[in-house]
């Protein structure tokens, strides 16, 4: 355990458990220099408690960087809960977990994440209220997210084909969840060729036949011939094992986590595939719920989510000046903002 917070510099690992609601959850806090922990809860049915522990504390430390990097006045955090293999009262579960969360005071800030729906954080929300994106204030992340990676994804077409927009690209779009279905509709409407896929045949046959486009079984994405190959679902996907089979030119995506080690940004670049790191392009939500709190007006948010377009330039230009990978680049800014208070000033400023 200690091993797995030494290599993600994760400062604090709360477990809890509930055998009342079957609760079992793990709540990882990076750090809460800049700010309290914000990080959505993630349910999965988790084969193992290694695997539960290593995705919470590299999901913490991803939403430090992301905060840092969209120049926000908060920390990184994530929790996880690992589904009951058995039937369970999901209402009850969550409402156990919202208890969790109170506990810790308000150093940790919840909200949604994969396997949680609002109807979820509305349960929390009955227990604690240190939850955003629920019901009750109205702040649904998802579209925000979606827009800031379709910002990143221009600014990552500009870099690496020298031109604008998507109108006549190939994209293969993995993952057809909340974000990624939103991702579909915005680069049909752009002109873009889709290909898709999900873990659910159903989901992505449905999203193919109304856009009018062709969809593959999941692991077959990976040796779709495209220019653009878009990581939309769960963490890990970009590894030893994938890459080779890539046949993409860019990759831009909205899942957290999308490199399996700090090994596989380097393997892409010996490739010469474009990686655009993840949790600048999906700051989207965090910044629409951060501003959201604040009572910014809708526009001011958008015009503060359009913003990852222009950071990612900078930060690819930067990247190939210093002879780095753009996610060595991110990391790099990343951990000097936690430790300068950039974070805090950009807020202030803005």
């Amino acid at each position: 355990m200690f091993a797995t917070l030494e290599q993600t510099d994760v400062a604090e690992l709360h477990q809890f458990r509930d055998p009342a609601t079957g609760l079992r959850a793990l709540i990882a806090l990076h750090s809460t220099r800049l700010g309290p922990a914000l990080g959505g809860c993630r349910c999965l049915p988790y084969p193992d408690e290694h695997t539960a522990l290593n995705d919470v504390c590299r999901l913490a430390r991803g939403m430090s960087y992301k905060a840092a990097l969209a120049g926000l006045p908060l920390g990184g955090g994530k929790a996880v809960i690992m589904e009951p293999d058995k039937p369970y009262d999901r209402a009850a579960l969550y409402r156990a977990f919202g208890d969790a969360v109170n506990r810790l005071g308000g150093r940790y800030i919840t909200a949604m994440d994969a396997g949680t729906e609002i109807t979820d954080l509305d349960q929390v929300a009955t227990r604690t209220r240190h939850v955003w994106g629920f019901s009750g204030d109205g702040m649904d992340p998802s579209p925000y997210t979606a827009l800031g990676v379709f910002a990143a994804l221009d600014a990552g077409i500009r870099h690496r084909f020298q031109r604008h927009g998507a109108k006549g690209l190939h994209i293969a779009i993995q993952g057809l969840g909340h974000v990624g279905s939103q991702l579909a509709l915005m680069l049909a409407r752009a002109g873009a060729r889709l290909t898709l896929a999900d873990l659910d045949p159903r989901r992505a046959q449905r999203l193919a036949d109304r856009l009018n486009t062709r969809w593959v079984p999941a692991d077959s994405l990976y040796d779709v011939a495209c220019d653009i190959f878009m990581p939309c679902a769960l963490g890990g996907v970009l590894n030893a094992d994938t890459i080779p089979r890539l046949q993409a030119g860019l990759i831009v995506g909205a899942a957290n986590n999308q490199l399996a080690s700090d090994d596989d940004a380097q393997r892409l670049r010996q490739r010469d595939i474009l990686y655009t790191p993840d949790y600048l392009n999906n700051a989207g939500g965090l910044i629409s719920l951060a501003l959201g709190h604040r009572q910014e007006d809708r526009s001011t948010i958008r015009q503060k989510v359009l913003g990852i377009g222009r950071t990612l330039s900078q930060l690819l230009d930067q990247a190939d000046q210093h002879h780095l990978s753009p996610a060595q680049m991110a990391d790099r800014q990343a951990e000097q903002r936690l430790h300068d208070d950039t974070g805090k000033h950009a807020w202030e400023a803005a």
